[in-house]
């Protein structure tokens, strides 16, 4: 018998029109939306339905967009199926959804952390003094070798993804040097990303602090299901804050969290939010350690639907 895990997309995966659909066809989505655009006294659903593409961007509006996505998919899907899941992991920014997710945090409070996550992420470093780059089939031991290396300035693993897919985060300069390396030492691929900032990375340390101050004021609970942290590829126990402000600064490890969550007999996971990212390393992960697993996803109105048919239908047997 196999457990179900759900995962929450994180920022990278929102795009103008997202949860659009939801909201005019489902009332228990268009109400998580409603309550969000209240809760943060803006309308938020302007900017995910009909905004530009750069508001959109602003990870200050990502955050709370892509939150407020995945838990209006969530919300609607538990009134209309009796879904039961083993536990929760989120994405980076995707965490606050999984929280949320296990009643550890309340949903006004995890969009409004998530909005001024946003901001005191954004504040931390000055714009073109950091930079992000994806690096592409370089075994992980190798590439944090390499990195290690570069003296005189920050390069650090942002995120490990999946095998052979990993995300560096740093000095603008030092970024660039650390490219030309992992190219010169057989990375299939080294490309800077499209981000404003350093994240998951010791730059963003004062962010961390100030988010901390916030985080003070919100109740957070033990999780009512496990929830893996992105920080340590563990489970939560009671130490909420301070795997919240460390995961601000630190690497993403998403394949060990994956990993030991399939090495524990998780054979389906569900993806809810907007995108297909989190499916795509997942399948690369399952593959690496040669287990099979199932992955769904659920963005939609239409992929809604559909997996509440599947369900019902007794087609996810665990």
């Amino acid at each position: 018998m196999g457990k179900i895990a759900l995962v929450f997309p994180g920022q990278g995966s929102q795009y103008v029109g997202m949860a659009k659909d939801i909201y005019e066809n489902d009332n228990i989505a268009k109400e998580v939306i409603d309550k969000a655009c209240e809760a943060l006294d803006m309308d938020l659903k302007r900017i995910m339905f009909e905004g530009d593409g750069e508001t959109l961007a602003k990870t200050e509006n990502t955050q709370p967009a892509i939150v407020t996505h995945s838990i209006a998919l969530l919300k609607s899907l538990n009134e209309k199926i009796d879904l039961k899941y083993d536990a929760c992991l989120g994405l980076s920014l995707g965490e606050y959804s999984a929280l949320v997710a296990t009643d550890a945090i309340d949903f006004d409070d995890a969009v409004s952390l998530v909005k001024k996550r946003g901001s005191f992420m954004q504040e931390a470093v000055p714009v073109g003094k950091g930079a992000m780059a994806a690096i592409l089939g370089l075994d992980r031991n190798k590439l944090k070798s390499i990195i290690d290396n570069i003296d005189d300035g920050v390069v650090e693993v942002a995120n490990y993804n999946s095998p052979g897919q990993i995300v560096i985060s740093g000095e603008n300069n030092k970024i660039d040097e650390a490219i030309r390396l992992l190219k010169e030492n057989g990375a299939k691929r080294a490309v800077k990303l499209n981000v404003s900032g350093p994240f998951h990375s010791s730059m963003l340390k004062e962010a961390g602090i100030k988010l901390s101050k916030e985080l003070n004021k919100v109740n957070i609970r033990k999780p009512k299901v496990s929830v893996v942290s992105n920080v340590n590829a563990k489970y939560y126990e009671d130490e909420g804050k301070d795997l919240l402000i460390s995961q601000v600064s630190s690497s993403v490890l998403w394949e060990d969290s994956i990993e030991k969550l399939i090495n524990e007999g998780y054979d389906t996971f569900i993806e809810i939010g907007p995108g297909k990212t989190l499916k795509g390393f997942i399948k690369k992960i399952s593959s690496n350690i040669d287990k099979n697993v199932n992955i769904y996803n659920i963005e939609n109105m239409d992929s809604l639907e559909e997996f509440v048919e599947i369900y019902k239908n007794g087609e996810i047997v665990c």
